[in-house]
């Protein structure tokens, strides 16, 4: 490979070892903690009774009924309408809270009728006072069997459950009444009586006192003080304690990083760059149509954000459309998650592809064919999946749905076989990457950061392969505990460390940064992205039927990762100073083409900080998060951190892909879409957030905070007149998002293929090689 010179290169040398020890030891570390709380969970799992009967005997409902139901709840992809322990959508109410909440009035009342002779509206203080003490002791017996698997219930607790299956045939019937379903989604007797019997085995999980402790299954969740649920002491404590390691971790890294000044992106010293624009290969422009589906993808995900969020302001009216009939709003948000990280993804590889081109003179014969066959594999199974999800919760698809339909479970929703399909692309991809980028293949100078570029991009279909450990009947606590390994540690852990691989590669080759600082950029953020990163995937599991050795562990190492946030302001500003850059060799400044790639990458800092930083942070601890999960303050810090982080950085990818395959005088013909595109999709996002997420969230957990959990996400609160002027506040930021944002990008990425296929193709070599 022809590369510029070693003494150009300025190479100082091998990195200290200490740097992939520490990683090391981070990891091994981390994971032995993860594996210990993950093999906690199939122990200390809540159970599934074999038989649920009531004071007679009689059976109420079996495990079976559970299981089924819970497939129902998959099925009808009500994951995406409602929540369970507060995972899933916020269209509608959480199932078990609410069910929860019926079950300690049922109680209450008979109490009450019995001890006073007056239903419990008629009762002075002190005897509410009494009977809401009684209620709680009630509630909270567990009367499970393990010997036996048989599950008691109270005659209270009998009588809410038969009144249940009613409830929710009225709830599916009516679009109003349930957020956009569409009309008379369940109506068959045998699955409302499972999906009840679901639901309510969620309701006595969250309130029966685990046996030998004082305190549920769900660690007291959902907040209820009718039936006892109150914050349990290891949520206080240990979110107190989490703040003096949050101080003690930006202590430490502040003073690593005044102590040693050659730490962040861009060296003091520039070199010349290794890719020049206008100089792109027959493979690199084949990957230009990859980012055409990439925006076409960010439309349409933007645009059923924008029905989804109607459905919240005015359920069931779609400006006088019945759009539920056709599109119900849990189909839209399952093609919003869906598209979503289709088209992030999508970036991420085609950009990987690209890259891992530069660092080789030469093109393999058959790397254009395996571009295109990469791109029809994963059209089929993006366009493929998102069909399947329509047939399958249209219950089109039979006993299918599962495997060619939508799972139902929220991030995963798309079905087993595209799964599969998915992950074995994932990994044909990388046996292109690595026939492209293995070390052997680029210059010894590139060796390092290639050998972390393979690595990164290995993690990318091997950390995903848990998505397959678990079907549509497995115990609830154990789904969500696999589920966060890959919306935690896929999303927020390796794909974290595979974004830092590539921007730092791109920094190497456009000649702003020396390989040296390059590694220790990488080095230290996986450091600081999996010293909390890993052990912290566990905030998620606070409430899902882990014990309260995961609360402790989650809380404490979960705060660790907004450190390296904290630190992203610096990199804000490397990044301005990336574009006016000057090279101390040539003695005149250079000649940066890249100026709307690094100004999406300080929006990529910038909201780093912000959605995944302060947002985060703000729902992070254990006594937070008990009030605050399944509220709007989590979609404010979803949109902020997946669309301010990982968005921004795919589309700066995009735009860094479409800058080196245009010569300068095309790229003025696309430049002014891209320029609107960065200033419609910040304003936007900044809109949303502020108009309408943000004060919606802290409305919404005030009202958990006065009235219980149940009442903040029932039609109590979200049909409020405060609720319904949030949501609508929510139409400004969103306009402008898809018109100056969205519709932007799409028009520039058609038209850089159109002028890029009128340009000459070049040999992918530059020059200064």
């Amino acid at each position: 490979m022809n590369t510029v010179s070693e003494p150009l290169l300025g190479d100082e040398g091998p990195v200290s070892p200490w740097w992939l020890r520490i990683l090391g030891i981070v990891m091994v570390v981390g994971f032995a903690l993860l594996l210990m709380i993950t093999a906690l969970a199939y122990r200390n799992a809540p159970p599934i009774p074999d038989r649920v009967v009531d004071p007679q005997g009689n059976t109420v409902f079996t495990g079976q009924d559970v299981r089924d139901g819970q497939a129902i709840f998959l099925r009808y992809g009500l994951m995406n309408n409602g929540s369970i322990w507060g995972h899933g959508a916020y269209l509608g109410p959480d199932y078990s809270a609410l069910a929860l909440h019926w079950m300690g009035q049922d109680t209450a009342r008979d109490i009450a009728l019995r001890q006073y002779g007056r239903p419990p509206e008629q009762l002075n203080d002190m005897e509410k006072a009494a009977l809401q003490a009684q209620t709680a002791v009630v509630m909270k017996t567990n009367r499970y069997d393990a010997a036996t698997g048989t599950l008691r219930l109270t005659a209270p607790e009998a009588a809410a459950y038969h009144r249940q299956v009613g409830y929710w045939a009225d709830y599916f019937t009516a679009s109003a009444r349930n957020g956009g379903l569409k009309p008379d989604l369940i109506t068959d007797p045998v699955e409302l009586h499972q999906f009840a019997a679901f639901v309510s085995w969620a309701a006595w999980v969250s309130v029966a006192t685990r046996p030998g402790k004082t305190y549920s299954y769900t660690n007291n969740f959902p907040y209820d003080p009718s039936v006892g649920n109150v914050p349990t002491s290891g949520s206080i404590l240990w979110s107190a304690l989490s703040l003096v390691v949050l101080l003690g971790g930006i202590a430490t890294v502040l003073l690593i990083f005044g102590r040693f000044e050659h730490l962040g992106w861009v060296s003091e010293r520039h070199v010349h760059p290794q890719v020049l624009p206008g100089a792109a290969s027959p493979g690199q422009r084949a990957l230009v149509k990859y980012f055409v589906v990439v925006a076409l993808l960010f439309l349409l995900q933007t645009l059923v954000g924008g029905a989804i969020a109607h459905s919240r302001a005015q359920p069931g009216d779609f400006y006088g459309f019945p759009l539920d009939s056709i599109l119900p709003s849990n189909l839209l948000r399952t093609w919003h998650l869906q598209t979503a990280i289709f088209w992030i993804a999508t970036a991420y590889v085609a950009a990987a592809l690209f890259l891992g081109r530069t660092l080789r003179a030469d093109e393999p014969p058959s790397f254009k064919l395996w571009v295109n066959l990469i791109f029809g594999a994963f059209a089929v199974v993006i366009f493929g999946s998102l069909l399947g999800e329509w047939l399958g919760m249209s219950n089109l698809l039979g006993d299918l749905w599962f495997w060619l339909g939508n799972q139902g479970w929220e991030f995963l929703e798309l079905g087993r076989v595209w799964q599969v399909l998915m992950i074995m692309g994932l990994f044909v991809w990388f046996g292109l990457l690595w026939t492209l980028a293995r070390p052997r293949n680029v210059s010894p100078q590139a060796k390092p950061l290639a050998a972390m570029f393979m690595v990164a991009a290995l993690a990318i279909p091997a950390f995903y392969i848990p998505a397959l450990f678990f079907g549509a009947h497995t115990n609830y606590t154990i789904v969500d505990t696999w589920r966060f390994w890959i919306i935690h540690l896929w999303v927020e852990g390796f794909f974290e460390l595979f974004a830092t691989t590539v921007v730092a590669l791109t920094f190497f080759q456009l000649g702003l940064t020396r390989r040296n600082t390059a590694l220790r950029v990488i080095y230290l953020d996986a450091i600081l992205y999996f010293l909390g990163g890993l052990v912290g995937t566990g905030h998620h599991w606070y409430f899902s039927g882990q014990t309260q050795v995961n609360l402790a562990l989650a809380g404490m190492f979960s705060v660790l990762e907004v450190v390296p946030l904290t630190l992203l302001t610096l990199d804000a500003w490397a990044f301005v100073r990336a574009t006016r850059a000057e090279c101390e060799e040539c003695g005149h400044a250079i000649n940066i083409p890249h100026k709307w790639t690094f100004y999406f990458l300080m929006a990529v800092g910038f909201w780093n900080f912000v959605g995944a930083g302060v947002f985060g942070f703000l729902i992070n601890l254990p006594i937070v998060s008990y009030y605050e999960v399944g509220t709007i303050l989590t979609p404010n810090h979803g949109h902020a951190a997946l669309m301010g982080v990982f968005g921004m950085l795919a589309i700066a990818l995009m735009v860094f892909v479409l800058r080196q395959v245009l010569d300068d005088a095309r790229w003025a013909q696309v430049e002014k879409y891209v320029r609107t595109c960065f200033f419609g999709s910040n304003i936007g996002l900044v809109l949303m957030l502020a108009l309408s997420l943000f004060p919606g969230g802290i409305l919404q957990v005030w009202d958990v905070v006065q009235h219980g959990y149940w009442h903040a996400r029932g039609l109590e609160f979200t049909a409020s007149a405060a609720a319904r002027t949030l949501e609508w506040l929510r139409l400004p930021g969103d306009l402008v998002f898809i018109v100056f944002g969205a519709v932007p990008l799409l028009i520039a990425g058609i038209k850089g293929w159109q002028l890029m296929r009128g340009q000459p193709a070049g040999t992918g070599v530059t020059p200064s090689r």
